[in-house]
C-alpha cells in the first residue's frame, strides 16, 4: 500500500469519528463543554514544563527550516503565553452557550409559531501554520459551539500542538465527551492537508490560518466551503484632523507591537494637508523603533525613508517594513485602499465626525476602525475570548470568527393540527 493510501486511510478514520463525535456534541449540554475548557485550562498549566520542552524542540525546528523572526515568534511560547492561552480557555467556558439561542421567533397568520435556534455547523477542518496556540483557541471555540474538529497545525509546531492537544483531550474526558471531538492529525505529512480540502463527506467548512501560500491553496483546492482571509494589508490613514500625538501612539503600535500578526499596520497613507501642517513625525518615530519606512517620492524627504517600490504597496510584509504614501484626503485613502487592500482591517485617524463616516461608508473591509490600532483585529479583543481566524468573505461568517460565528441555524415550527389552505 502506498504512502499516499495510507495517509487517506487515516484520514477518513478521523473524518467518520469526527462525524459520530459531532452528532453527540450537537446534545452536549453548555455546562458539560465548560467543564471540558476549564479542565483543559487546568492542565495547560499543569503540563507547562512539558509543553515548553516541547516547544525548544519545535523552535530548533523552525530555526533549522530557516524561519523569519515574525514567524520564530509565533512560534514561541513561554509561560506569559502558556497563561494568555489558559485564560482564554477559561473566557471561552464563561461565555453563553450559543446552541440552540433563539435568533428570532414569530407568529404566522395560518397560525405557526417559527423560530430560528442557533444550531452547530457539525465538523470543522482547521489547518493553520506555526501558532501552536492556534491548537487552543480552535479546539475551543469549535467545542463550544457543539463542532467537532479536525486540527492540522504546521510541522513547525508539531511537538508543541501535540501536547496542547492531550490537555483538551483531558478535558473532554473528565467532563464525559468524545475524547473524537477534537482531533490533531498526527503527522507532517503535507498530504493530509489535500485530503481534508476534499473530505465534504466528513468536513463542513475548512478554516486556514496561516500565510498566503496556505491560504491560497486552501481556496484554489478546497471543494469543502472555507472561512479565510488570504492576506492582511491592513492600512492606516491619517487624515487632515487627525490628533497628533494619538496619531503618534496608534501608527507605532499598528506597525511594532507585534509585526508578524495579520492585524499589525503594512502602509501607513498620510493626508497631503496634514502632513504640509505637521509633517510626519510618527514616521521618524516608526524609523527609530527600527521599521523600514519605504516612501512615496512626496515622503521621501523625510530623514531614513527609502524609495518604495510599486510593490511595496498592497504587500503584507509581517516584518519591521512599512509603506508609505501621501494622499489627498479621505477620497484618495479610499481610492488606495480599495485598490491594494484585502478587506481585512483598515483604520483612519481623525476627529472629524463626517470624514469618519465617509471612511466608514464607503469602504467594505470586514473591519473598520477609527482612533484605534488595527492590532486590536483579534477575536479576543472583541470580547470573543479567542478567536479561530479572520473572514474576509461576505458569505456567513465575517471579521473574527468566534464560537457564534461557528454556527448555523435551523428553523423550529410549530402548529396544532394547522394544515395549509
Amino acid at each position: 500500500m502506498s504512502k499516499d493510501e495510507n495517509i487517506t486511510e487515516m484520514m477518513t478514520r478521523i473524518g467518520q469519528k469526527a462525524r459520530a463525535a459531532a452528532r453527540d456534541l450537537a446534545c452536549a449540554s453548555g455546562a458539560q463543554k465548560a467543564q471540558a475548557l476549564e479542565v483543559a485550562a487546568d492542565a495547560i498549566w499543569q503540563r507547562r514544563a512539558e509543553i515548553l520542552a516541547a516547544n525548544v524542540r519545535d523552535m530548533a525546528f523552525g530555526r533549522d527550516k530557516n524561519l523569519s523572526p515574525a514567524m520564530l515568534d509565533r512560534l514561541m511560547l513561554n509561560e506569559e503565553r502558556l497563561k494568555s492561552i489558559a485564560e482564554s480557555l477559561r473566557a471561552i467556558a464563561a461565555q453563553t452557550d450559543p446552541v440552540g439561542e433563539v435568533l428570532a421567533e414569530w407568529d404566522q397568520p395560518s397560525g405557526l409559531h417559527i423560530c430560528r435556534v442557533r444550531t452547530p455547523l457539525g465538523v470543522i477542518g482547521v489547518i493553520y501554520e506555526s501558532r501552536p496556540n492556534v491548537t487552543a483557541d480552535a479546539g475551543a471555540l469549535c467545542l463550544k459551539a457543539g463542532n467537532a474538529v479536525i486540527l492540522r497545525g504546521g510541522s513547525e509546531s508539531f511537538h508543541s500542538s501535540g501536547v496542547i492537544h492531550a490537555c483538551l483531550v483531558d478535558g473532554l474526558r473528565a467532563a464525559g465527551l468524545p475524547v473524537e471531538a477534537i482531533q490533531l492529525v498526527p503527522t507532517r505529512d503535507r498530504a493530509a492537508v489535500g485530503e481534508m480540502l476534499t473530505a465534504t463527506k466528513y468536513i463542513d467548512v475548512i478554516v486556514p490560518r496561516g500565510g498566503k501560500g496556505l491560504v491560497g491553496r486552501v481556496q484554489a483546492e478546497a471543494r469543502v466551503p472555507v472561512f479565510a482571509h488570504l492576506e492582511g494589508i491592513c492600512h492606516v490613514y491619517v487624515d487632515k484632523a487627525a490628533d497628533l500625538e494619538k496619531t503618534r501612539r496608534v501608527v507605532l503600535n499598528a506597525k511594532t507591537r507585534r509585526t508578524g500578526i495579520c492585524g499589525s499596520a503594512e502602509c501607513i497613507l498620510v493626508d497631503r494637508a496634514f502632513f504640509d501642517a505637521y509633517g510626519a513625525p510618527f514616521l521618524t518615530d516608526l524609523i527609530e523603533a527600527g521599521v523600514e519606512v519605504r516612501a512615496d517620492e512626496g515622503l521621501q524627504i523625510i530623514e531614513g525613508t527609502i524609495p518604495a517600490k510599486p510593490d511595496d504597496f498592497g504587500r503584507e510584509f509581517l516584518d519591521m517594513i512599512v509603506a508609505a504614501r501621501l494622499v489627498n484626503g479621505v477620497d484618495g485613502a479610499i481610492e488606495h485602499i480599495e485598490t491594494f487592500g484585502s478587506q481585512h482591517t483598515d483604520a483612519i485617524l481623525t476627529e472629524d465626525d463626517q470624514a469618519a463616516a465617509i471612511f466608514f461608508q464607503r469602504l467594505d473591509s470586514a473591519i473598520l476602525m477609527r482612533n484605534a490600532s488595527t492590532q486590536f483585529a483579534d477575536g479576543a479583543e472583541f470580547g470573543m475570548g479567542a478567536e479561530i481566524g479572520i473572514a474576509t468573505g461576505k458569505m456567513h461568517a465575517r471579521g473574527p470568527v468566534g464560537a457564534a460565528q461557528l454556527t448555523s441555524f435551523k428553523y423550529l415550527v410549530e402548529g396544532d393540527g394547522t394544515i395549509r389552505a
